[in-house]
C-alpha cells in the first residue's frame, strides 16, 4: 500500500508443528499484519511427540499436558504476530493427512481466500512430517482454486502465490531461496513470539543467527547494513508480471 492506504491482502501460513511458523516466517507475518493485512496460521499438529523436548524433561509429564501447553504456546505466538491461529491437532511423527484433514485444510483456503501462502519446502530428508505438510498444502491449494480449471459446482478462490519458508537445514533440502525479506523492523515481535515457544528454547539462537546470515547475503541484492535480519523464501508457483 502507498501513503495511508491500509493493506488488504490475506496471508495463510501452514505449519506442520506448533513452532515451525515462528522460526521460519514470524518476521514476515508480523510485517504483513503491521501493514494492515490479515494472517491465519494453521498448525497441523502441536509437535507433542517429537518437537517438545524441553517439556518432556519435566517429571511426570503426560502427552495430554504437552499437547495442551504446545497449543497455548502456538496460539500466543500467533497472537503476538497479529495472526489468527487454527490447530488441527492431527498428531506428529507421523503426521497423516487423510481425506478429512485435506478437506479441512481446503475449507481454510476457502474461508481465508489468501493472496499469499507460506508452507514447508517440498523436501526434507531429516523430518518426515515437513514434506507431508508441504504436499498437503499444495494439494489443498489446487483443490481450492479448482483443480479441473473450471469446476461447475464447487466454491473456489483466486490462485494465491505460494512460497516455501526456509528449512532447518536448507542445503540438505534442495532449498533455493529466491525471495529475501528484510524483517528488521518486525524483529522485536518475532523475538517475543520465539520466547513463547518454551518447548524448544534451543532453536532460538539458531534462527537468530540464520536471519543475520541471510541479511549479510541479501546485501548482494541491494539491502544495506541497516538490514540486520532477513527471512528467505522460495517461490513454488509462477509469478504473474505486467512487465519486467
Amino acid at each position: 500500500p502507498s501513503g495511508d492506504e491500509p493493506m488488504t491482502r490475506s496471508m495463510l501460513v501452514i505449519s506442520a508443528h506448533a513452532a515451525d511458523f515462528v522460526w521460519r516466517a514470524g518476521g514476515v507475518v508480523a510485517l504483513h499484519t503491521s501493514a494492515g493485512g490479515t494472517a491465519t496460521v494453521v498448525s497441523l499438529s502441536y509437535g507433542e511427540r517429537g518437537e517438545s523436548g524441553d517439556l518432556w524433561r519435566e517429571p511426570g509429564q503426560t502427552i495430554e499436558n504437552v499437547r495442551s501447553r504446545r497449543q497455548k504456546e502456538a496460539a500466543r505466538a500467533a497472537d503476538l504476530l497479529g495472526a489468527a491461529f487454527i490447530g488441527f491437532d492431527l498428531g506428529d511423527y507421523p503426521l497423516v493427512m487423510d481425506e478429512a484433514a485435506t478437506q479441512q485444510l481446503v475449507d481454510v483456503f476457502l474461508d481465508t481466500s489468501p493472496d499469499v501462502v507460506l508452507v514447508h519446502a517440498p523436501n526434507d530428508p531429516f523430518n518426515p512430517d515437513h514434506p507431508v505438510a508441504s504436499a498437503a498444502s499444495q494439494r489443498a491449494r489446487l483443490l481450492a482454486v479448482g483443480a479441473g480449471g473450471a469446476p461447475a459446482a464447487f466454491p473456489t478462490i483466486r490462485p494465491p502465490a505460494m512460497y516455501a519458508f526456509e528449512p532447518h537445514q536448507p542445503d540438505q533440502c534442495d532449498f533455493k531461496p529466491d525471495t529475501f525479506v528484510d524483517v528488521t523492523s518486525a524483529w522485536d515481535q518475532k523475538a517475543e513470539a520465539m520466547k513463547s515457544m518454551v518447548a524448544q528454547t534451543f532453536l532460538r539462537e539458531h534462527y537468530v543467527v540464520r536471519a543475520q546470515q541471510r541479511a549479510f547475503q541479501a546485501r548482494y541484492l541491494g539491502l544495506g547494513p541497516e538490514s540486520n535480519y532477513v527471512e528467505a523464501f522460495q517461490k513454488l508457483t509462477p509469478e504473474k508480471k505486467e512487465f519486467l
